[in-house]
């Protein structure tokens, strides 16, 4: 069946038997006015037509007859306008002589009054379905009738946010009137009621802009809703005063939470889906609900064939066409058990979710992940919704920050970013395109924004103390995290270029708040004494191996420090530490039982000696200085303890045995690949440090400062012949290939990621960051990589014979 299809039936004609049906609104009004004129029983009858409703639609069944739009002209259906223009002039008079009745005649009971208002309430919803229909009308004075209805339920901008927002982006993350799977109705009602207002004034200002007109030109359609709403509230003010004015908000609200229903039902769960030269595809039937009750039918204009008003606006009523479950998704019961449902969240979406999963299947078989459509996030930045489907795709781990912290968005529109992402068009082929992105990109994160200029960055932020700079560097550092996540995503960063980019964050952030700490203390005596202070920089950190997840392990250490000064500075790091690394994309957070240690310089080997002082020293050879306060000299005193230390050979194999004990108590045991990528690096990194130790004094002469990395050592041992070349350029190559995966995975996987269930997209993510040219051959890699990091003999490899 194509969009165009609709039930097959003997099309109706237009006539004056079949109008008829269409006056039954208008009966509602001369029960009214009797009502308010007589009260008593007479109050029963409008209340007996509102409640026949559901009862005739299910006694009358469905009407599935469609008139000829194409066989049908405009003069023909004049028996159809004149019920709704009827109502448009009946609506106005029985208003405003019910509350003239009630509050000015007086002469009703309290309870008939009540009675009065809430039957004014419920026929002042049809305000929506009648100005609904005006407001599509191509005759200016039926759209300006429209506006009138709509300005006496003090909503005239809906005429402009509906049909030029609404019908516009409907099914999309930026039409906040179509709901997406999962938001209850009382999460949308108030956002919509304020997209409403302000969507609708922006579209106004840019309608007027396009017109070189000044915003507040006459032109301007606010100024007839503003001037229209206002006569409202002075008139029924100049009846009654204050209490009328109250009332009569109260109704309006209830008119408006009415029609805000009727919206929420008619699009939830629904979407358009993103096609890939990045438009939304067009607006077909199945992108409402439908609903072909035929009391319902006559008594709300056609107002159920909303899947057929969204292809063609501006066709009148009675040529809506109905459409089948073929073409568009049906309510499963009657309007008026919906507008009930949609309030019980709980029962709605017991209702309503499997049929928007079943919609899905039917009308998308080929899309298996929705997330991005249906995410909070899309709700929040409907602009940035190109890149949030490209996040939901390729990363679980970032879809799931920007849904916690959608402000991370704002990060991709910062020129530090956009200028990098150049766009396509420049070149002569995509290819080489590309290859100037990523070039541009690499440059910037790996030499040109290195820690100084990272580092000025952040000292341009005005602080009042550490706790302060700790929230902004964590904010900072969550910017920046996410835009070498994203361009590394997108195969602009390799993950060893990621790592430097990352370790430079880290390092910026870390020394930042290190210096607002000392910044708090005000005793200042370590600045002109002996007195130092030092951190050390620690495994991943220290080699420039950074990846997200990064654990904030720092050897901190003091010389000459008093009591008072070392016991503030603890706590200061306790403090600023815990908010640096919560809630972050690039640290992992620290265990609430976990304390800072502050060494002192002159109790090193005792320390050392200690039985928890093997781990520590191990972090000594893979360390690095990144911050010192106070004398020099504690740099040299440590370096000094470290060097003769490890000159002595038992001490060497301490570690080495100790290393040896680590490699050999992390057994590969058949685990997911995946989970192998860290079992491989550890067991890899053991092998390196072993063999640096073995070889202290080769790499100690070793002119290169910074701390090898395990790829670089057995580089090293190979142009040394500790090793032979096919072995270290094995072992170099699986290293490096290790760290690869896994950076990658710590950047885009969640913890809990199965790797048997990722999509497409994201395989390919992961395939391109290790070299490889698709997940298949990932695969095979990881598996040879296993094989290699098995095989590791650490005494027959490194050990001297």
């Amino acid at each position: 069946m194509t969009v165009a299809t609709v039930l097959e039936s003997k099309p109706i004609k237009p006539s004056f038997g079949n109008a008829l049906p269409h006056f039954l609104p208008i009966t509602a009004f001369p029960l009214i006015l009797v009502a308010a004129v007589l009260g008593s029983w007479w109050l029963i009858g409008p209340f007996v037509l509102f409640m026949l409703v559901s009862p005739l639609d299910t006694a009358l069944g469905k009407d599935n007859r469609n008139m000829d739009p194409k066989a049908t002209s405009d003069t023909q259906l004049f028996l159809y306008d004149l019920p709704v223009w009827l109502w448009a002039l009946l609506w106005p008079i029985t208003l405003i002589f019910t509350v003239w009745q009630i509050f000015v005649v007086g002469q009703h009971a309290w309870w008939e009054s009540v009675l009065l208002a809430i039957i004014l309430a419920i026929e002042g919803q049809a305000v929506f379905i009648v100005g609904h229909e005006l407001i599509h009308r191509r005759n200016a004075w039926e759209r300006y009738i429209g506006e009138f209805l709509l300005a006496s339920g003090s909503y005239p901008h809906y005429a402009t946010e509906h049909f030029y927002i609404h019908h516009a982006y409907v099914g999309t993350p930026l039409d906040v009137g179509s709901a997406p799977k999962g938001q209850s109705f009382w999460r949308y009602f108030p956002r919509e009621l304020l997209h409403n207002l302000t969507g609708s004034w922006q579209m106004a200002r840019k309608r007027m802009a396009r017109r070189n007109l000044p915003v507040w030109h006459y032109y301007n359609p606010f100024w007839r809703y503003g001037i229209e709403t206002a006569a409202w509230y002075a008139f029924f003010y100049a009846i009654g005063g204050w209490l009328i004015v109250l009332v009569y908000m109260l109704l309006c609200l209830g008119n408006v939470f009415s029609m805000k229903v009727s919206n929420y039902i008619q699009h939830y769960g629904l979407r358009r889906i993103r096609l890939p030269n990045g438009r939304f595809e067009k607006v077909q039937p199945r992108h409402s609900w439908s609903a072909n009750d035929k009391f319902s039918k006559w008594m709300f204009f056609n107002y159920q064939r909303h899947a057929d008003h969204h292809m063609t606006a501006s066709r009148h009523y009675p040529l809506l066409q109905h459409y089948d479950a073929d073409a568009s998704p049906q309510l499963p019961a009657s309007q008026g058990a919906m507008f009930t449902l949609a309030l019980r969240p709980k029962v709605w979406f017991k209702t309503m979710d499997p049929l928007v999963d079943q919609w899905r299947e039917q009308f998308y078989p080929h899309i298996r992940d929705w997330n991005a459509y249906d995410s909070r996030v899309a709700e929040a930045h409907p602009d940035a919704f190109d890149d949030i489907v490209e996040i939901f795709e390729n990363s679980p781990r970032l879809a799931g920050a920007i849904e916690k912290y959608s402000e991370l968005l704002e990060s991709l529109r910062s020129r530090e970013f956009s200028d990098l992402e150049i766009p396509g068009g420049f070149g002569p082929d995509p290819q080489t395109e590309a290859i100037a992105r990523r070039g541009l990109v690499r440059v910037y994160w790996t030499h040109e924004f290195g820690i100084a200029e990272m580092q000025e960055q952040l000292a341009e932020s005005p602080v009042q103390d550490s706790t302060d700079a700790a929230e902004i560097v964590r904010n900072w550092t969550n910017y920046k995290t996410f835009q070498i996540a994203m361009h590394t995503m997108r195969g602009n960063l390799s993950p060893s270029e990621t790592e430097t980019a990352l370790t430079n964050i880290a390092e910026a952030a870390i020394t930042t708040v290190l210096s607002a700490a000392f910044e708090d203390i005000e005793d200042r005596s370590y600045q002109v004494t002996n007195a130092a202070f030092a951190a050390l920089a620690v495994g991943d950190l220290a080699s420039k191996e950074a990846t997200a997840r990064l654990p904030l392990e720092l050897v901190l250490m003091h010389d000459n420090m008093n009591q008072e000064i070392i016991n503030n500075l603890k706590q200061r790091f306790e403090e600023t530490f815990t908010i640096l690394s919560n809630n972050s994309l690039l640290f992992e957070p620290i265990p609430e039982d976990q304390e800072i240690t502050l060494y002192t310089v002159d109790h090193l080997p005792e320390h050392f000696h200690s039985k928890d002082g093997v781990d520590g020293l191990l972090k000594l050879t893979r360390s690095r200085w990144i911050y010192i306060a106070g004398d020099p000299a504690i740099q040299k005193k440590v370096e000094t303890f470290r060097n003769e230390y490890l000159a002595n050979n038992s001490n060497r194999d301490s570690l080495i045995d100790h290393l040896i004990g680590r490699m050999n108590s992390t057994e590969f045991n058949d685990s997911t690949p995946f989970e192998a990528a860290e079992w491989g690096m550890e067991r890899i990194e053991c092998v390196a440090r072993i063999l640096q130790l073995t070889h202290f004094s080769v790499f100690e002469a070793s002119e290169n400062s910074v701390v090898p990395s395990a790829a670089s050592i057995f580089e090293f041992a190979v142009s040394k012949s500790i090793l032979d070349s096919e072995s270290g350029d094995e072992l170099a190559r699986i290293a490096q290939f290790w760290r690869n995966l896994v950076g990658i995975q710590r950047l885009v996987l969640n913890d809990d990621s199965d790797s048997n269930v990722l999509n497409d997209s994201l395989r390919s993510v992961l395939a391109t960051a290790c070299d490889q040219s698709d997940y298949d051959e990932l695969n095979k890699e990881i598996h040879h990589a296993i094989e290699v990091t098995q095989r590791c003999d650490t005494m027959a490899l490194v050990r001297d014979k």
